[in-house]
């Protein structure tokens, strides 16, 4: 609770909630001036939260004017006006100084400030809607019924009055946008511009069709006016949705269909009569075609039935002749089959002591085989090894024998010296340069006689030394 303060030196207008106030010498107390009809919305509970209670009030002028006495004599206007938004209802708060408007959704506690009115809804009701029937606070955004009564005319002038009911409710995704709940509120009477909408749709459809055609498909035809086909699926949609105000359809029920017209009204009686009579007629002759079908069913049963007794009793005669002549074979043919088995049983005897002793001699003979190539296995392996064995010796010999003389080389060697070998090595080549040395030869030439040599290319070889010094 709270009350309003108004500063009287400065004009301010304040509201002081929640605590125990004391007046101040400049301060007074300010009442805030609110409409009659809030005054009578927020003081009776009933007709703040949903606002078709208040229409059936709202028709008793008489009553209003008496509210309307009690309230105002009731009506303290220096406290702060206080409000309980109901559960999923919506109340939109308007400040007139800084030009912005709230909406609050239940349930809640709202109060009102200095500048602050609540926004009435002022609706349409009745059947037919009929404007300013309906005065509330609060907008119920819960799924809803709306009626309403409208007249249509079909194609072949025949007029209708259709009793329709929609199931309408808000969406809202986000509750904390202001932008968005502030939608809800965009259009003032939202159930009367729904139902002038669906009457246009619906008397749009309904005057391009026949009587016969509306009559026989009454509930697709208004559905497919009141939401239309998805173009992409040519299914009828499940849903019509207002974006102004973000107000959904979800459904629409018929109620009734009644001609205006009383010619139109008998021709629809006499049609109605007809058709039960005809549908009475039809069905009579189902009955009647599904008992004879009955009755020849049962019948090509019954002859069916018989036919398979006379068909299982010659097939049980055949089978007892077969037999008696089976019996007969048996008997005259019986001693002969009897020797002849005796016969093959005792050649199958043979056959089989045959065939085991050649199994037992394979056997043997496979035996001796193995133990044979057993033998020559072991024998062949101790040639093998005896040949390894051998052969390794002779290896190790070779190469101890190899080692000894490479040895004793290399022991000449160190014993002769290095120096010793190489002038052994180069003695006579030595003694032959020495020598053509001391015979003052620049050059020679030393054959065996027997190697042709050319002479000119040699001899060019020779003097070419001598020539060169002359140029």
């Amino acid at each position: 609770e709270g009350i309003y303060v108004r500063n009287t030196n400065t004009g301010n207008v304040r509201a002081a909630i929640g605590k125990t106030y004391m007046l101040q010498e400049d301060e007074e107390l300010w009442e805030k001036q609110l409409p009659q009809i809030v005054k009578t919305l927020l003081s009776s509970e009933s007709h703040t939260a949903s606002d078709k209670h208040y229409a059936k009030e709202w028709k008793n002028a008489g009553k209003d004017r008496g509210d309307e006495q009690t309230v105002s004599e009731t009506w303290d206007a220096t406290k702060v006006v206080s409000f309980q938004v109901p559960h999923n209802s919506a109340v939109q708060l308007y400040d007139y100084k800084s030009k912005m408007s709230r909406v609050a959704f239940g349930p809640d506690m709202v109060m009102l400030g200095p500048d602050e009115q609540f926004t009435q809804l002022s609706l349409s009701a009745g059947n037919p809607k009929k404007a300013n029937m309906w005065k509330a606070i609060a907008l119920w955004l819960s799924p809803m019924f709306t009626s309403d009564i409208i007249v249509v005319e079909t194609s072949d002038h025949a007029r209708l009055q259709l009793d329709l009911q929609y199931n309408r409710h808000f969406e809202i995704e986000d509750y904390t946008n202001q932008a968005e709940a502030s939608k809800l509120f965009c259009v003032p009477d939202f159930v009367g511009d729904l139902c002038k909408a669906m009457a246009s749709r619906i008397r749009g459809a309904v005057s391009s069709i026949t009587f016969d055609d509306f009559h026989k498909n009454s509930a697709k035809i208004i559905e497919m006016a009141v939401f239309g086909t998805d173009p992409e699926t040519r299914q009828v949609r499940k849903r019509l949705k207002f974006p102004a105000n973000n107000f959904v359809v979800t459904s629409v029920d018929i109620k009734s269909v009644e001609p205006v017209d009383q010619r139109t009204r008998d021709s629809l009686l006499k049609s109605v009569t007809l058709a039960i009579e005809i549908t009475t007629q039809s069905q009579e002759a189902a009955a009647r075609r599904e008992a004879e079908r009955h009755e020849q069913e049962s019948q090509g049963k019954l002859e069916r039935q018989r036919i398979e007794d006379e068909a299982a009793a010659e097939k049980a005669r055949r089978g007892l002749l077969s037999l008696q002549a089976e019996s007969a074979a048996i008997e005259s043919t019986g001693q002969a089959k009897a020797e002849a088995f005796s016969r093959a049983e005792a050649a199958r005897i043979e056959a089989e002591a045959a065939v085991q002793e050649a199994k037992l001699k394979a056997q043997a003979h496979k035996i001796e085989t193995e133990s044979e190539l057993e033998r020559m296995n072991a024998a062949r392996e101790a040639d093998i090894k005896f040949a390894l064995e051998q052969n390794k010796l002779e290896i190790e010999k070779a190469e101890k024998m190899a080692k000894i003389e490479t040895d004793k080389f290399n022991q000449m060697v160190a014993a002769l010296g290095k120096e010793t070998i190489q002038a052994m090595a180069s003695g006579p080549q030595d003694h032959q340069v020495k020598m053509l040395q001391s015979l003052g030869l620049s050059s020679t030439l030393i054959t065996d006689g027997r190697t042709p040599i050319n002479l000119l290319n040699t001899a060019g070889g020779l003097l070419g030394n001598l020539s060169q010094p002359q140029k």
